[in-house]
C-alpha cells in the first residue's frame, strides 16, 4: 500500500495530516478494511511526533473513516462504510438544523413532498410484496386506538420509511432517511393535539392500497393530501401557542 505524503505546515499538523489521510481514503487510494502504517510509521513519514499522528487519527475515528483494533493483528483500519451509520449522522445533523431553527417547517413540508412524491412514483412500480406486508402491518399498529402518541408517531416513521426503501433507489432512501428519521417526529410532535389519528389512518390506508394497485398518481396525490393537512394542523398549533403566550 503506497498513497503520496505530501509536506505539512507546522501549524495545526494534526489537522492537516487527518485532511491528506481522509483525501487517500475518499479517492480510494487506501480502501476498505486496508491497514494504516503504524504511529511510527506515519511519524516518520510527516516527520512529527506520534502524539500529533495519534491526534489525526483521533479526527478520522471521529468521522468514522478509521477505527482501531487491539491484538496481534490490531493497528488502524479503513472503516467499511456503514449506511446504518451514514444515516444516523445525517439525521444527528437534520434534527441539529431543525433545533438551532436554521429550517422551519415549511422547508420541511417541501422537502418531503418534493422527496416523498419521487418515492411514492418508484415505488409504485418496484413495491415486493414483502413491502406491502409490513405497511399493512404499520396499518394495523396505528388503528389501535390504545397505542400511545409516541408509538403511533413511531409507527407512522416506519410506514413511511418503507415507502422510501420500496423506492428500490438505495441513494433516494439514504437521502429520505433524514426527512423521514429526523424531520417527521419533529413535525409530529408539533402537530400531535390537533391531528386526527384516523384521519392519517384512512390516508394511509389509501396510499397503501395505491402502491398495491401500483397506481402511482393516486399514491402521490394522497401523500400530498397528508402534507397538506398536517401543514395546516402545524398552522394550528402555532396559533394555539400564541394565544396561550399573549
Amino acid at each position: 500500500m503506497s498513497f503520496e505524503v505530501e509536506p505539512v505546515n507546522r501549524s495545526s499538523l494534526s489537522s492537516q495530516i487527518a485532511d491528506q489521510l481522509q483525501e487517500a481514503i475518499l479517492d480510494g487510494t487506501l480502501k476498505a478494511d486496508d491497514r494504516l502504517p503504524t504511529e511510527e510509521e506515519l511519524s516518520k513519514r510527516y516527520q512529527v511526533s506520534r502524539p500529533t499522528i495519534r491526534e489525526a487519527l483521533k479526527r478520522l475515528a471521529a468521522k468514522n473513516l478509521v477505527r482501531s483494533k487491539r491484538g496481534p493483528t490490531g493497528g488502524t483500519f479503513v472503516t467499511k462504510p456503514s449506511v446504518t451509520q451514514l444515516s444516523d449522522s445525517l439525521t444527528s445533523a437534520a434534527t441539529m438544523l431543525v433545533s438551532l431553527k436554521e429550517v422551519d417547517l415549511d422547508e420541511i413540508n417541501a422537502a418531503r413532498l418534493e422527496l416523498e412524491t419521487t418515492c411514492c412514483r418508484l415505488a409504485a412500480e418496484e413495491r415486493t410484496e414483502a413491502q406491502l406486508i409490513a405497511m399493512a402491518e404499520e396499518l394495523e399498529r396505528q388503528s389501535d386506538d390504545q397505542i400511545t402518541a409516541e408509538d403511533f408517531c413511531a409507527s407512522d416513521v416506519r410506514f413511511h420509511r418503507i415507502i422510501a426503501d420500496a423506492s428500490g433507489n438505495r441513494m433516494l432512501s439514504f437521502v429520505m432517511y433524514a426527512v423521514i428519521e429526523a424531520l417527521q417526529p419533529v413535525s409530529n410532535m408539533i402537530s400531535y393535539r390537533f391531528r386526527e389519528r384516523a384521519v392519517i389512518v384512512d390516508q394511509h390506508n389509501r396510499l397503501l392500497e395505491a402502491l398495491r394497485e401500483r397506481d402511482a398518481n393516486t399514491a402521490c396525490a394522497v401523500l400530498s393530501e397528508q402534507i397538506e393537512y398536517l401543514a395546516a394542523r402545524h398552522q394550528d398549533a402555532q396559533a394555539w401557542r400564541a394565544s396561550r403566550s399573549s
